[in-house]
């Protein structure tokens, strides 16, 4: 009799601390879905002529996956003239938004001016996070006007 209870107790035992930690569970599943990311690119030259492009080589490093990350590019350009296009020859419009469709990409930027260039690139995802790049482009012409001739003496 006294082992019929021993039992009973421990079995109500179990019993309230199941219910005690199965209460404290949330039903919904809490998944992540914005996960941190940064676009990493190989050294780009600073010096253009008007017409010349640059390659820009670009990496799009995310920390985690998530299946239905969305991913697009936009440019600004602040000095300056220029073209801008991705490597599979979608050429872009100032701030309109395009799809990155691979992690690893590249961007022609073609000058078309002699003065100084600035433009800043926008990477966004489909939750909010964005990764800004910025790149400067200096006037060959420009700085041969700032050189001293050494020829002359």
């Amino acid at each position: 009799m006294r082992k019929k209870i021993l039992n009973t107790i421990w079995v109500m035992g179990v019993l309230a601390l199941a219910g005690f930690c199965l209460s404290a569970c949330d039903h919904e599943l809490d998944i992540q879905q914005a996960y941190p990311f940064t676009v990493e690119t190989m050294p780009v030259q600073k010096r253009i002529a008007k017409g010349q492009t640059a390659e820009i080589r670009c990496t799009l490093k995310r920390k985690r996956r998530f299946e239905d990350a969305r991913y697009t590019i936009r440019y600004f350009q602040s000095d300056g003239k220029d073209s801008l296009k991705m490597d599979n020859g979608t050429v872009f419009k100032p701030n309109d938004r395009y799809p990155i469709i691979k992690e690893k990409f590249r961007l022609y930027y073609t000058s078309a001016s002699t003065d100084q260039q600035t433009i800043d690139v926008y990477v966004e995802d489909n939750f909010g996070q964005t990764a800004k790049l910025s790149f400067e482009f200096n006037s060959q012409r420009d700085e041969e006007k700032e050189k001293p001739n050494e020829n002359k003496k």
